[in-house]
């Protein structure tokens, strides 16, 4: 049975999936989380206030594509002015930090929701099946308006990096 907190809608590996968590949409107030920096201090929405902040949500930065789209946002940071970008996940901090020196990622901090789904079931994109986060990217302005919404429909295809890269020089 589908509750108000769970629903269908995208795929993994071309199978449905059921998304844990209240969906976020385009004008709503972004919801605050507590998720773990590398060094396991906590890191919130509020920590980047006044910013614009871009969240890229990936199931496994160990994986190619969550790979290619954390490199992918890195390189884009260059271009961008007064934008935090954060990569969220629920790898363990440690593996997170590991795979950030090997990667060369020095302008996106990756950050953990692996202790209790924090981010996650706020923005409605935890796999019931698997305990991942669903490949998402969202774009919230400086005064904490979500501004871009994306739920990538097959959680092992890219996003659009472009619309979210559009959402994030448009934002305030």
């Amino acid at each position: 049975m589908t509750t108000a907190t769970e629903r269908q809608g995208i795929t993994f590996k071309g199978g449905p999936v059921t998304l844990q968590g209240t969906e976020v949409k385009v004008g709503d107030q972004a919801p605050n989380f507590t998720v773990l920096a590398n060094n396991l201090s906590p890191v919130t929405l509020d920590d980047s206030k006044g910013t614009v902040r871009i969240i890229s949500v990936v199931p496994s930065v160990d994986t190619g594509v969550c790979d290619a789209q954390t490199r992918r946002f890195n390189e884009e940071a260059a271009n961008l002015t007064n934008t935090t970008i954060l990569t969220v996940s629920v790898d363990l901090p440690f593996a997170q930090g590991r795979w950030c020196g090997a990667a060369g990622i020095d302008k996106v901090q990756t950050v953990s929701d692996h202790r209790d789904l924090s981010f996650g079931l706020s923005y409605g994109v935890v796999i019931k099946e698997l305990r991942l986060l669903a490949r998402s990217v969202f774009v919230i302005d400086s005064n904490d308006q979500i501004v871009h919404v994306e739920y990538v429909s097959e959680v092992t295809n890219h996003p659009n990096y472009e619309a979210a890269i559009a959402a994030a020089k448009a934002a305030k």
